[in-house]
């Protein structure tokens, strides 16, 4: 979303939901699931999404609709925080839904948050986004647009059930099944930003040539996070073209650290 409206409206929404979800009194997990509902008839239905973001419709007048069409269907916690976003500006109707789509993500990562699960979550993401980098048979099962909803579904559960977090499972499956005109990898990327987000830290994808040890992560991380000023959490890779080094890339940026390098760091730390 790049226009302020939007931009206001979304910043308002996800202020709603750290505040719902700081009571430990909402089940987050199923806040998640009915706002996943919503997103999907708001997709499918053209129309209610243009109604709902009409700006000349009152925002009490949107919030009433959306509290008549949702009543039953989903809890009051998840009505009032949808009636909370129709009463505000969106630049366009397509951005109402990918912001409760958003929310609906955040509301899972908060669950693995409040578990102790997050940094899994973050990994999992990670690694399942290389697998399908690198595998594109499965790639082309998942991306099928004549593959039925079940067998996706199927297909995940067994490369995922039991060997990853409940959370990553259900974020994945609602990914594949529900793609909303986005790659995989574009989708996978923009959970990985998102569970990065519930701890406010950057992410770091780190390739090096060999596995590095528990001590190298942690200077790693320490290194970068004094270099950006803000805390960092480290995706892992190995590809042993990267000779003898390690390249991180944050965002856009690429940082190469190679032997050479270490070496005149070494020199200028013995001159000193």
């Amino acid at each position: 979303m790049t226009q302020g409206a939007s931009r206001t409206a979304l910043t308002a929404a996800r202020e709603r939901l750290d505040a719902l979800t700081d009571s430990t009194s909402v089940d987050v997990a199923e806040l998640s699931e009915e706002l996943s509902a919503v997103t999907v008839l708001l997709d499918r239905e053209v129309s209610l999404r243009r109604v709902l973001t009409d700006p000349a419709r009152s925002g009490e007048a949107k919030a009433e609709l959306a509290g008549q069409l949702l009543g039953g269907q989903v809890g009051g916690v998840t009505a009032d925080l949808i009636a909370g976003m129709v009463r505000s500006r969106w630049s366009g109707p397509r951005d109402l839904v990918d912001a409760v789509e958003e929310l609906a993500s955040s509301a899972e990562l908060t669950a693995a948050q409040r578990a102790g699960g997050l940094d899994d979550v973050e990994d999992e993401l990670f690694r399942f986004g290389r697998i399908v980098e690198s595998d594109q048979a499965l790639r082309a099962a998942l991306t099928d647009r004549s593959a039925t909803v079940a067998a996706k579904t199927t297909l995940l559960h067994s490369l995922l059930g039991g060997r990853a977090n409940p959370v990553t499972e259900r974020l994945v499956v609602r990914l594949v099944t529900r793609p909303r005109g986005r790659s995989l990898e574009a989708g996978l990327q923009t959970l990985s930003r998102l569970a990065a987000a519930r701890r406010e830290r950057l992410v770091a994808v780190v390739t090096s040539a060999v596995p590095l040890t528990d001590g190298q992560k942690q200077r790693l991380g320490a290194a970068l996070a004094k270099l950006y000023g803000h805390p960092m959490h480290l995706n892992l890779d190995v590809d042993p073209a990267v000779l003898g080094g390690v390249t991180v890339r944050v965002g856009d940026e690429v940082i190469n650290g190679t032997v050479s390098d270490r070496l005149e760091e070494a020199e200028r730390r013995l001159a000193g």
